[in-house]
Formats: structure tokens, C-alpha cells, sequence
């Protein structure tokens, strides 16, 4: 029987009492589950996370303007500026994580982890953080399999969906993956693992979805860059074996109170935050008045 990802310290229990690392009880999970093989999920996971490269490659070299020109090929921008803020690196993984987000945001192909509306946090860190430590691909794919638990564990006792939690379950959940595999991948302990996505939910509690016009691209995209980097600072918080004081299933708990007394305005409706801003509602407008002028004259309304 495997363990069903009702709580990080239930899974610390079941790994110790069974002396199974968490990328082997993830693992036992996904064949009971799926009725599948270890062979067919990890072949699975290494085709998305060849997709995430994909979509990072694409996002950096193809043209990214949206349809409601929103976006418009920040991601090369980013890339391509003269002047790091604080090292390449860094500016290797926003620009990263824009770039796999523009691609969502262009209607390309991306892995929604866990959602499309975070799909840049995972592709942006572990590319970059693959290339930094010069880690395999199957190292990777175990990292996924960390955050693949982590996710599994926050739809339990939160939520993953932004229409439900706000943008702190969609980006926020993104990010705590990240985080936990990020510490997974460099060697890291279960409790430091676990701590990093305490910290991760920590700086990411009550944070809204207002998308602007009700589409991914605004606030969305630099959010995705901006928790990449908060994946980042809580791994290396973490590894330092600094605590998170409040323990992970509490955030998470806390999580799911906050997304549950949000306003319904505040959770993929459109109706607050940016979205109901005087240049919010403008670009609404504008948005809503190109998509009725293209459709075709037989599809209007007599």
C-alpha cells in the first residue's frame, strides 16, 4: 500500500518507517495510482521536463507578442540587457521563467506544473539550476518527483487552483515544487526539503489571481519570474538548516484558510486587484471590442 500524500509529516513517517526516500514513495504512488511502470513514469517525466527546456528555448527565440499585445517579448529582453542586477545567473533565471510563461501566454506548448498559470516557475529554476551545478536530467526527473509529492500534499489540504485559492495556489504551489527540488537536487535532507516549502508558502500567503481582461498574461508572467526567485532564496534558506518556525502543514493549512475567506473577486473572476484598475478595465475593453470586430459576420448575433 502506498502512502496517499495526506500530510508532509505523515510522508516523513512512512519514508523513515520504511526506509524509502520521498523520490521512491512518489514513485510507488504513481505505479499504484496509474496503474503503470517505473520505466513508463520516468520516461514520462524526462518528455516534460523536455517540454519545460522546449518552451524556455522557444520563449528566448521566437517571437512572443500575444494576441492582446500585452506581451510582447520581454523574456529576450530580460535576457538580452546589458546590466545584471546581481549576477548572470540570475538574470538567466527570470528571463527563463518569463520565456516559458510567454509561451503559454502565446498559446504554445508548456507543462502545466501543477497549472498553466504557473508554468514557467519549474521550466525557469531547474533549467537554470541544471546548468549551474551541471546535474543530469535524470537528477532532474527525481526532483520532479519531489515536487510532484509536494503537489499532491497541497491539493489535499489546500488547493492548486487559483479560481479556488487565489494566485498563492497557483504560483505559490509552483514555487514550493521548485524550492523542494531544488533542495532535493543539491543533496538536502527531508526537513530541509520540507522547511523550503514552508518558507516558499510563507512569502507567497494571500497573494490574489486578477488576471487583466480574464487572461493569463498580466500580472501572470512576472509573477512567474518573481517566484522563481523566491524558490530559489527559500532553498537556499533552507539548506542552511534555518527554520521555517511554522511547520509546513501548518502553511499549508494556512493556505487553505486564506484562499477559502478570499473574496470571490480575488480568484480568477477578474473583477479586483489590477484586473479592476481604470487601465485594467481599458484593456478589457479594447480586448473585448478586437475579438468582436474579427469574428466572422455569421457568428454575430441578429
Amino acid at each position: 500500500m502506498c502512502y496517499l500524500f495526506e500530510s508532509f509529516k505523515g510522508w516523513k513517517s512512512y519514508c523513515e518507517e520504511r526506509q524509502v526516500s520521498l523520490v521512491q514513495s512518489v514513485m510507488e504512488y504513481e505505479i499504484e495510482q496509474k496503474n503503470s511502470s517505473e520505466e513508463k513514469i520516468k520516461s514520462g517525466l524526462a518528455d516534460a521536463y523536455s517540454v519545460m527546456k522546449e518552451a524556455v528555448n522557444t520563449g528566448l527565440k521566437e517571437d512572443m507578442t500575444s494576441r492582446s499585445g500585452m506581451i510582447a517579448n520581454g523574456a529576450k529582453k530580460v535576457f538580452n540587457h546589458p546590466l545584471a542586477v546581481l549576477s548572470p545567473e540570475f538574470q538567466q533565471l527570470i528571463s527563463r521563467a518569463l520565456a516559458a510563461k510567454e509561451v503559454n501566454s502565446c498559446m504554445g506548448r508548456v507543462v502545466a506544473a501543477p497549472t498553466a498559470g504557473a508554468s514557467g516557475i519549474l521550466p525557469g529554476t531547474l533549467v537554470t539550476l541544471q546548468e549551474i551545478h551541471g546535474l543530469s536530467d535524470e537528477k532532474i526527473v527525481e526532483g520532479l518527483l519531489v515536487g510532484a509529492g509536494i503537489a499532491l500534499i497541497i491539493e489535499e489540504k489546500a488547493s492548486l487552483a487559483g479560481a479556488v485559492g487565489g494566485c498563492q495556489a497557483e504560483t505559490g504551489s509552483a514555487a514550493a515544487m521548485a524550492a523542494g527540488a531544488i533542495v532535493y537536487c543539491l543533496g538536502g535532507s527531508i526537513d530541509q526539503i520540507f522547511n523550503a516549502v514552508a518558507i516558499t508558502i510563507q512569502c507567497m500567503l494571500g497573494l490574489v489571481c486578477d488576471p487583466v481582461a480574464g487572461l493569463v498574461e498580466i500580472p501572470c508572467v512576472v509573477r512567474n519570474a518573481s517566484a522563481a526567485s523566491i524558490s530559489f532564496s527559500s532553498a537556499q534558506i533552507a539548506l542552511a538548516s534555518v527554520s521555517s518556525v511554522i511547520p509546513v502543514d501548518e502553511c499549508i493549512e494556512a493556505m487553505g484558510e486564506i484562499g477559502a475567506s478570499m473574496e470571490s473577486r480575488y480568484k480568477e473572476t477578474a473583477m479586483g486587484g489590477l484586473a479592476a484598475t481604470l487601465t485594467g478595465q481599458e484593456i478589457a475593453q479594447r480586448i473585448l471590442i478586437k475579438d468582436i470586430e474579427i469574428l466572422p459576420d455569421e457568428t454575430l448575433p441578429n
